[in-house]
């Protein structure tokens, strides 16, 4: 049921068949409903999971260069890490920022050293150079890192023919970066 028709039902039976009324209630209503719906959009903003226009507000809060040619879920990434890289920097850290940009799984190891290995998802993550970025603004200068990642490899391959590899249509790139 509309706005404009709860409302015109709470009125006395007399009233209701007024043309005045029902405009007035009408004009209301769509007030209401545009309020509305700008209330739940400000409610998805509040969020970096949800937000889509505020993202160039946590972008300039943090200072964060706004490009808005990357894809959302990477200016997103971008923010989470900027706003969970504060405090000690050790390994839960730079985990918790390297998981903000990835889909899958890293591995932290803390050392002389730092590397990070990425244990469930094949080839380079695409915005990897966003991670790099935020990984050196928050490590320590005299420690280097070291990127590990995994690549679908020949003897992975044993169980297809080669016709197989050929009709999947994938190229050396696509199956060495993402498997079969």
């Amino acid at each position: 049921m509309s706005i404009s028709a709860d409302m015109i039902r709470q009125l006395q039976a007399f009233q209701r068949k007024s043309k005045v009324y029902k405009a007035l209630f009408d004009a209301d209503a769509q007030q209401l409903d545009s309020r509305s719906i700008a209330i739940t959009d400000l409610r998805l903003q509040m969020s970096v999971d949800t937000a889509t226009w505020a993202l160039g507000i946590y972008e300039q809060e943090l200072g964060i260069p706004t490009d808005e040619l990357k894809p959302v879920s990477e200016r997103r990434a971008v923010i989470k890490s900027k706003m969970r890289g504060t405090g000690k920097v050790d390994a839960a850290l730079i985990k918790l920022v390297a998981d903000s940009y990835t889909n899958g799984d890293v591995k932290v190891i803390f050392d002389k050293e730092i590397r990070i290995t990425f244990t469930s998802t094949l080839g380079i993550p695409p915005n990897i150079s966003d991670l790099q970025v935020a990984v050196d603004e928050i490590r320590p200068a005299h420690l280097a890192v070291i990127y590990y990642f995994l690549y679908y490899v020949y003897a992975q391959l044993k169980g297809y023919t080669y016709g197989q590899v050929r009709a999947s249509g994938k190229t050396y790139g696509q199956i060495y970066n993402g498997g079969m």
